[in-house]
């Protein structure tokens, strides 16, 4: 549990959760709409998720390399 803890405090991690959030209150307040919110939600999670993705992808190819 403290590992994923330790990943969750990452700073991809924390700019991710920090940009929902704040493009979530903007969409709320009607500063920005709710298609452009969903826009930009889609591009920070993609973003982020892709990042992990490739992250793993190279972890995994360092693996099969040393053996």
């Amino acid at each position: 549990m403290f590992d994923n803890l330790k990943k969750l405090i990452d700073v991809k991690s924390i700019i991710t959760l920090t940009l929902t959030a704040v493009f979530a209150v903007l969409s709320l307040k009607g500063v920005i709409s709710p298609d452009q919110f969903l826009t930009i939600f889609t591009v920070i999670i993609g973003f982020y998720f892709g990042v992990q993705h490739e992250k793993k992808k190279g972890e995994a190819n360092n693996d099969n390399q040393k053996l």
